[in-house]
């Protein structure tokens, strides 16, 4: 009689190695479980309050609608229209301006200051908290402070100026004044925020680098262009981002201090947005502006990142 072969029982350690692959994706599952549960709030807020408007934008940007009725579709009746909108296109070319006056000087003198307090001196925390505080202020509590100063009539600059025998221009009331005066408040108030990030990234620099270049004898200023300037690309990287992107959107400071004006002089995009919403109710055609807004926002920001892509680094081995 033939007789069949009897398995033989698996070992304990062969059980617990198969088993084991089951185990950690079981470990696996949970933790990502665990990791999504966690961001999940973060990311339903994302969602809700940053990719739905976002998307609403866009979609009323092709309607036209005045808040009150119901929105009617015109296709791209809107972005025809801004070609022949002399107030839209002027306040894009203002937007334009007040960048370019208010972040080369913000920078530049924000890497001044953090070079200067990053320096051994006296009482230097004192200072780094004292070129912070204007940042800490309300732009609208600022704003109003500020036009009492450039007040042309009863302004603290112009009285100030009178002792001298010097007559104060009309800062607030004349089209060539009124937007270097609220560049020059902004740079006033976020200098010392933006100060603290190119401090961060110089004390991030190794010591041994200066220690090194001044065994070989190069002078401050070639020791900036040369390791100073290359390793702060990050942190100047991100500065210029945020700094560009908070620009365009500029909108308290320029509603207390002169409401657009003189003559549309200092409307910029994201305030005629507001006009054109609110004064104007044309909310589509305001939709449409701040997707042109959204566009020119991303094409620098993605332009910054494409020529700052390249970093420097020193190799210590």
């Amino acid at each position: 009689m033939r007789t069949l072969p009897v398995a033989e029982p698996r070992s304990e350690t062969e059980t617990a190695r198969r088993a084991a692959p089951r185990a950690g994706r079981r470990r696996n599952l949970r933790t990502a479980v665990e990791a999504y549960g966690m961001l999940a709030p973060s990311l339903i807020g994302f969602a809700v309050f940053l990719i739905a408007p976002i998307v609403v934008v866009v979609v009323l940007s092709f309607f036209d609608w005045n808040l009150l009725s119901d929105p009617e579709f015109i296709g791209l009746e809107n972005y025809r229209e801004l070609a022949g909108d002399e107030r839209a296109l002027r306040s894009i070319g203002n937007t334009f301006y007040y960048v370019l006056l208010n972040i080369p000087a913000q920078t530049v003198l924000a890497l001044l200051l953090a070079l200067a307090l990053n320096a051994k001196i006296k009482a230097r925390n004192t200072f780094r908290v004292l070129y912070v505080l204007p940042w800490m202020a309300m732009p609208v509590a600022l704003g109003v402070i500020w036009r009492w100063v450039f007040d042309p009539a009863y302004g603290a600059l112009n009285r100030f100026l009178d002792l001298f025998g010097i007559d104060g221009a009309a800062w607030l009331t004349s089209s060539a004044w009124a937007m270097p005066v609220i560049a020059s408040v902004n740079v006033w108030q976020y200098t010392g925020y933006t100060m603290l990030f190119f401090l961060a990234g110089l004390q991030a620099i190794p010591a041994q680098l200066y220690e090194a270049a001044d065994v070989d004898g190069a002078s401050p200023v070639h020791r900036f262009f040369a390791i100073t300037l290359p390793l702060l690309r990050p942190a100047m990287l991100f500065v210029l981002i945020t700094s560009v992107i908070g620009s365009f959107q500029v909108f308290d400071t320029i509603h207390v201090m002169t409401a657009g004006g003189p003559a549309g002089s200092t409307a910029t995009l994201n305030y005629q947005i507001y006009l054109e919403s609110f004064t104007q109710r044309n909310a589509g055609y305001a939709s449409m502006l701040a997707v042109i807004l959204f566009a020119i926002i991303a094409l620098i920001t993605l332009t910054q990142a494409a020529l700052f892509r390249k970093r420097t680094v020193y190799d210590f081995s």
